[in-house]
C-alpha cells in the first residue's frame, strides 16, 4: 500500500488542487471544518441538486398501464410517482415517449414535440410533470439526436428535395463498380447490414448508423443543429429537468472530401461476419470531434435558458460507450461547459462473474482518477440495453452492488426493477421485437435481442405482475412476479427493496453525501469503500463478492479508524444484526455478504492531513 501525505494549508489548498497534486479531490467540503451548529441545508445549498441525486431510469412500455392495452403510459408513470418517492429518488429519465412508427420503439422519431398516443397526450405529461413537482421528483426526457423516422415530416420534406430540408439528412448517390450502383462506402450499421439505404424516389443512398427507418440527420447543416435546439427548448418550456442524450458518439461522421464521398472504415480482424457492427473499426462514423463540441453548444442552450427563467439548474445526462479518455472530454475543458453526468458505464461493461475485487477496485479508479477536477462522478448498473443485474452478475449480487451504487461518491442511476432483482425473461424468436434481434436469425438473435431486460415491470403477485389488466402484454411478463415484486418485497426484511429504501436513507448522511472516498481490493474476494469527513462519522462498505469465507483486518487497510465499528447496514447473507459492534482487526464475512459499517463516534479525520491512497497487491496493480 502506497500513501501520499499533504499537509492542508487554507491558505494553499486551491492551488495545490490546481496543480493536480491531489488528483482525486473532486468534494465541496472535505476540507472546510464542518460546523455542526449549521444545520445540513447550509451546507447543501451551495451544492447542486443533481450532484448527489439518485436518478432512476423508466422504460414507458414496461412501467405501467393505465388503460389495459398491454403497453405502459403516461398515466401509469403519474399514478406510480409516489413509489419513487418511497424509494428516495429525485429525478426519473423517460425512455422516448414521442410520436414514433415504433421501428425501435420510440427511437426512430416522427414528431419531436408531441406526445405519441400510444403513451397519451400533452395534457398527460403536463400532469405528470405537475405531479413530480409536487413530490420534488425531476422529470428528464430522451433526446434523440442522431437520427429520425423515416416518416418524419423532416425526412419526407428531404426525400422531395425541398430546398429547406433537401440535405437535412445524409445522402450519396453511390459509385458504380462494374456497372452496377453500390453503396458510398462500406459502413455498417449497429443493427447489422449496410448503412446505408436506396431511397426509389429520391435515386440516391442515405446514411442510417441505425435501422433503415432511422435515417441519419446531418449535423453539418446549420439548420439541424438549430432545429434540434429548439425541440430542447419546447421541452424546457414545458417544465423538463434536462435531458438524457442517446449515441452521442454517432452524431457526426468524417467530413466528405471535395468530392462528397467519405473514406471506407477498416476491418477489424477478430470478426468474421460481415454483416456485424463490429465487422469494422469505426475510425470515420464514432466519436468525432463534432460530437464533443455539440455537446457544449448544447449545454449552453441549458445554461441560457437557466439564465432566463431562473429555476434549478436543467441538467444533461450523455450516452457513449467511448473509450475514457473521449468520455471525460464531455465533460467540458478550461473554457466551455460540457455535459453535468457523461454516463458510467464500467461497472456494466468491466464486470462479470469473473471478475476479482481487483477489477471492482480497477473499475472504479479508472473512472475517478480521470474525472476532471471538480466534476462529479456517476454510477450506473443497468439500462435498457444492457441485460439485467440479477442475469449478469447473480441474483446474490445484486443487494452488494446496490450497496456500491449508493456508497461510492456522487450521483447514482437506477434502471427500473434493479431495486427489487427483476431477471432477464426469456423472449423466443417468434416473441422477439427488438430490431437488433430480427435483424438476425433464430440462431444468433438471443447474443443480439434487448428485450429481456424490457419486460413489465413487477409491482405485484396479481394478474399480470400488476402491470395491466390486458390478457397480452407487449412483452411478456416474467415467471418469478409472484415472488419478485414491489408489494411482496415490501413485507419482506433485507429484501432487495428493503435494502434499497435503506440504503437511500442512509445517503442523507453528511459523510456520504459530502465525503471523500477511499477504495481498496483487500484480497481477490473483497472490495472496501471508506468514505469519511473532517468531524464526522467514518463509514466502510465490505463486499464479499465470491464464494468464500473471510475476516478482514480493516486495520491493514485504511488509516484513522478506531478499534470498534457497528453494523449499519447488513444483507441475508450476514449473521450480525444492525447495532451490533466488531472489531475492526477481525471483520468475518459470509459468501457474497455486504455490509456498511459506521464509526461510534464522529472522527477528526487525519487531523488536518489529506491522504490520497494507492492500494497495490503484489499481483494485482489496482490504479
Amino acid at each position: 500500500m502506497l500513501l501520499f501525505y499533504g499537509l492542508i494549508l487554507s491558505c494553499g489548498l486551491a492551488s495545490m488542487v490546481s496543480a493536480g497534486v491531489f488528483p482525486n479531490y473532486h468534494g465541496q467540503f472535505d476540507f472546510i471544518t464542518w460546523d455542526k451548529e449549521k444545520s445540513l441545508h447550509d451546507y447543501e445549498s451551495t451544492k447542486k441538486w443533481w450532484e448527489i441525486a439518485a436518478f432512476y431510469q423508466i422504460y414507458p412500455r414496461s412501467f405501467k398501464d393505465s388503460n389495459g392495452d398491454g403497453v405502459g403510459d403516461l398515466k401509469g408513470i403519474t399514478e406510480q410517482l409516489p413509489y419513487l418517492k418511497e424509494i428516495g429518488i429525485n429525478a426519473t429519465w423517460l425512455s422516448p415517449i414521442f410520436p414514433s412508427p415504433m421501428a425501435d420503439f420510440g427511437y426512430d422519431i416522427s414528431n419531436f414535440t408531441d406526445i405519441d398516443p400510444l403513451f397519451g397526450t400533452m395534457q398527460d405529461f403536463e400532469d405528470m410533470v405537475a405531479k413530480a413537482n409536487e413530490l420534488n421528483i425531476k422529470i428528464i426526457l430522451d433526446f434523440v439526436p442522431n437520427h429520425s423516422s423515416d416518416e418524419c415530416e423532416w425526412f419526407q420534406k428531404s426525400i422531395a428535395k425541398d430546398s429547406y430540408y433537401k440535405d437535412m439528412y445524409v445522402w450519396h448517390p453511390g459509385k458504380i463498380i462494374d456497372g452496377k450502383r453500390q453503396p458510398p462506402t462500406n459502413w455498417r450499421s449497429v443493427f447489422r447490414g449496410s448503412a446505408w439505404q436506396w431511397h426509389e424516389k429520391r435515386e440516391e443512398y442515405y446514411l442510417h448508423q441505425f435501422g433503415k427507418k432511422q435515417p441519419d440527420l446531418n449535423y453539418r447543416l446549420p439548420q439541424v443543429k438549430e432545429m434540434m435546439k429548439e425541440v430542447m427548448r419546447f421541452w424546457l418550456r414545458k417544465g423538463v429537468a434536462g435531458f438524457r442524450i442517446d449515441s452521442v458518439a454517432h452524431v457526426y461522421e468524417v467530413a466528405p472530401n471535395s468530392l462528397g464521398d467519405w473514406p471506407d472504415e477498416p476491418r477489424n480482424m477478430a470478426v468474421n461476419d460481415p454483416d456485424d457492427w463490429s465487422y469494422l473499426q469505426h475510425t470515420y462514423t464514432v466519436d468525432q470531434p463534432e460530437s464533443t463540441q455539440l455537446l457544449y453548444e448544447w449545454r449552453k442552450v441549458l445554461d441560457d435558458f437557466q439564465q432566463q427563467h431562473g429555476g434549478d439548474e436543467r441538467i444533461i445526462m450523455a450516452e457513449t460507450y467511448s473509450p475514457i479518455e473521449v468520455i471525460m472530454k464531455y465533460y467540458g475543458n478550461d473554457t466551455v461547459n460540457g455535459v453535468q453526468i457523461p454516463f458510467n458505464f464500467l461497472l456494466i461493461t468491466w464486470l462479470t462473474n469473473a471478475s476479482s475485487a481487483y477489477d471492482y477496485a480497477k473499475a472504479i479508479h479508472t473512472w475517478l482518477d480521470n474525472m476532471p477536477n471538480g466534476k462529479t462522478a456517476n454510477w450506473v448498473l443497468g439500462n435498457h440495453d444492457q441485460h439485467r443485474l440479477a442475469s449478469r452478475l447473480g441474483e446474490d449480487r445484486v443487494d452488494m452492488m446496490n450497496i456500491l451504487l449508493l456508497t461510492l461518491p456522487g450521483c447514482s442511476v437506477t434502471y427500473m426493477g434493479e431495486e427489487i432483482g427483476m431477471s432477464n425473461v426469456w423472449i423466443s424468436w417468434n416473441d422477439t421485437v427488438d430490431p437488433s434481434a430480427c435483424n438476425s436469425n433464430p440462431n444468433i438473435y438471443e447474443k443480439l435481442s434487448r428485450d429481456p431486460e424490457r419486460t413489465p415491470f413487477q409491482w405485484s403477485d396479481e394478474y399480470q405482475a400488476g402491470f395491466t389488466t390486458a390478457k397480452k402484454t407487449w412483452l411478456p411478463v416474467a415467471l418469478d412476479y409472484a415472488k419478485v415484486n414491489v408489494e411482496e418485497e415490501r413485507k419482506v426484511k433485507l429484501s432487495h427493496l428493503d435494502i434499497y429504501k435503506q440504503l437511500q436513507e442512509l445517503r442523507k448522511q453528511p459523510t456520504l453525501r459530502h465525503g471523500l472516498a477511499e477504495i481498496a481490493a483487500i484480497n481477490n474476494n473483497v472490495l472496501a469503500v471508506k468514505r469519511y469527513l473532517l468531524k464526522d462519522y467514518t463509514y466502510v462498505t465490505l463486499m464479499n463478492i465470491n464464494d468464500n469465507r473471510e475476516t478482514i483486518n480493516l486495520r491493514e487497510v485504511f488509516s484513522d479508524l478506531p478499534e470498534e465499528m457497528i453494523y449499519i447496514l447488513v444483507t441475508k447473507q450476514s449473521e450480525n444484526k444492525i447495532g451490533t459492534r466488531v472489531r475492526i482487526s477481525s471483520v468475518q464475512l459470509n459468501p457474497k455478504e455486504a455490509v456498511v459499517l459506521k464509526s461510534l463516534t464522529q472522527l477528526a479525520t487525519t487531523a488536518g492531513y489529506f491522504v490520497y491512497y494507492i492500494h497495490e497487491s503484489p499481483k494485482n496493480k489496482i490504479v
